[in-house]
């Protein structure tokens, strides 16, 4: 059955979506599904930009066959060339043996790796800088490593001017029967999903992003095709707006996150109670439970939120587990510019607010407020003004 969609008269999305997958990189819950994508070029010269999941190979095949209506495939143009977009290449060079297979030097050092055949394929190495035509079309190539692998590649069309951009302004989330953002209502449908998607995939390269957005805003881009999620062609100012900040680690609300760890209930009830001074007090607050969120979309939500408030036990002497392994993964992902407030709860010695402490203060552009939440054992009437002042230095920051 096809399953192609068309971008321009000549541009045809050929990928596919999968919804059977339950983690993305077997890390990443994706309840939502994932997309695929590849683009055909139907020119004077034939050219597919990049492949597809193994997930997906039969409709892709199947896509492939049909765009080409029995012609020659000209050109493979591989711009990324992880598992989930480079897996048919193997398939595609023996379907079409004179296909040329185009990227750049590490492209081809990493499909070697992946494809022991790959060393006999048709090359043909581009560097930034460099242009393909395929007749009406003219794609010149930009480099953007580490956005998020060391050989990615992006590609501009002087014909259309789409900007071709891998990994880049992609997203989780299966494709509902259409191809174009404004089909969706973006904001409600895909915005999280894309937050998280950059957050936890890209978040840490927010210098090597800030590259890639430099050059790009040298280009005319009317139309963004991403390796994952919907094609833009309205509103792209939107969407770079949303990278400038995340890159940046730029807060893109003014929100408090309020994230807890809990053993029986006490230090929830904590929780809860300074989330609703907070609430009472004007603040957009999130309340998230650290042992039952998977820690991908509370790493979404940090990157959404100006203020992060912790609260746990202590355990074993040391920070209750999950938290810890929470706030490992913000100092992996270079979280940077947000307000931390500690709470923390011990029946005979709690010290986890000074554990993570130690640990947040790795984190560059931080501010982690002085005063500490501290219960011992379970939250009382007494302890109130002690939450009250708790509260206050988290709205006043």
């Amino acid at each position: 059955m096809r399953g192609i969609k068309k971008i321009t008269e000549d541009i045809v999305w050929i990928g596919g979506s999968d919804r059977r997958l339950s983690r993305f990189e077997n890390i990443f819950p994706i309840p939502e599904g994932v997309s695929y994508n590849s683009y055909f070029v139907d020119d004077e010269k034939t050219v597919v930009f990049d492949t597809a999941d193994i997930s997906v190979s039969d409709q892709y095949i199947e896509n492939l066959k049909e765009v080409l209506k029995g012609k020659k495939l000209d050109y493979l143009v591989v711009l990324h060339m992880e598992p989930d977009h480079c897996s048919l290449i193997d398939t595609v060079v023996s379907l079409f043996p004179d296909v040329t297979v185009v990227g750049n030097s590490k492209t081809f050092t990493f499909m070697e790796q992946f494809f022991e055949g790959a060393s006999n394929y048709n090359k043909l190495e581009v560097k930034e800088g460099d242009t393909l035509s395929t007749g009406r079309h003219t794609f010149h190539f930009v480099a953007a490593p580490m956005v998020h692998w060391p050989e990615v590649l992006l590609a501009y069309d002087d014909a259309s001017k789409a900007l071709f951009s891998a990994d880049a302004f992609g997203t989780f989330g299966a494709l509902d029967g259409g191809i174009f953002a404004d089909e969706y209502d973006y904001e409600k449908e895909f915005l999280d999903s894309s937050r998280r998607y950059y957050a936890n995939i890209v978040g840490k390269y927010g210098m090597q992003v800030q590259a890639a957005l430099k050059k790009a805003a040298g280009l005319d881009i009317q139309m963004i095709l991403s390796l994952h999620g919907p094609v833009w062609r309205k509103n792209i100012e939107w969407l770079m707006e949303k990278y400038q900040k995340w890159s940046t680690y730029t807060p893109e609300t003014e929100d408090t996150l309020v994230v807890y760890g809990s053993l029986y209930g006490h230090t929830a009830s904590a929780a809860e109670a300074v989330a609703a001074g907070i609430r009472e007090n004007g603040g957009n607050v999130k309340v998230y439970d650290v042992s039952g969120t998977d820690v991908s979309y509370l790493i979404g939500e940090v990157w959404r939120c100006k203020k992060v408030v912790l609260i746990c036990p202590t355990y074993n002497g040391g920070i209750y587990p999950p938290m810890e392994a929470f706030i490992n993964d913000m100092i992996a992902l270079g979280v940077q510019n947000r307000v931390f407030a500690l709470g923390q709860n011990g029946t005979w010695a709690p010290m986890t607010a000074k554990l993570m402490t130690d640990k947040l203060s790795l984190l560059k552009n931080v501010t982690i407020l002085e005063s500490i939440l501290t219960i011992k054992s379970a939250l009382h009437a007494s302890d109130q003004p002690q939450v009250d002042a708790f509260v206050e230095s988290i709205v006043k920051a």
